[in-house]
């Protein structure tokens, strides 16, 4: 059995469709949620769907081992990053498999700063004709290690950062998840 952990910061949809996703797998189970953001509400989200969830401060996840060590005594297998907005320290990139999703179609709009509003506003700014999401692997840089899979909506004439942030949300609610599976069916993590 394959074992993810899902760091996230925000609400948690994203986290909820991948638990959904995963639910009676016979090869993948998620084993817990964390976030960094304690009143955060995937917690609450995690805890509805029987997922056990969990949250750590900056400093416990960033100058401890307290929770690469929790992770490891775990077996977890993959860290999946749904919304989570910290910079993930070298320790945890060297120990394991990290991926993250990025509302934009990197390596464009990408980097310290740029998450969710915040991309679609720049995105609509530019007058793009093009956005969506990238699913790739963590290294030691924001949105910048090797990209797995991206997927592409179209950005029309009048279309609001809000606009742009549902098409977007609903790329992410189709791919994710498989993008997932199909990343620990091919490895041997």
């Amino acid at each position: 059995m394959k074992k993810i952990a899902i760091l996230a910061s925000g609400s948690g949809t994203n986290a909820e469709n991948i638990i959904r996703y995963f639910q009676g797998h016979p090869e993948v189970c998620i084993d817990s949620v964390w976030s960094n953001k304690p009143e955060a509400f995937v917690l609450k989200r995690a805890l509805g769907l029987g997922v056990e969830s969990r949250s750590f401060s900056r400093r416990e996840f960033s100058e401890t081992d307290l929770l690469l060590e929790e992770f490891q005594s775990r077996s977890i297998d993959l860290i999946v990053l749904a919304g989570f907005l910290l910079l993930v320290p070298p320790k945890y990139v060297r120990a394991f498999t990290v991926v993250n999703i990025h509302p934009a179609l990197l390596p464009a709009y990408g980097g310290k700063g740029m998450y969710g509003e915040h991309v679609h506003q720049a995105v609509v700014a530019a007058g793009e004709k093009q956005s969506g999401i990238t699913i790739h692997l963590v290294d030691e840089e924001y949105d910048h290690g090797r990209i797995l899979f991206q997927a592409t909506c179209e950005v029309l004439p009048g279309d609001t950062p809000e606009i742009l942030a549902g098409k977007i949300h609903r790329l992410e609610m189709e791919h994710f998840p498989a993008v997932i599976g199909k990343l620990l069916a091919e490895q041997t993590l």
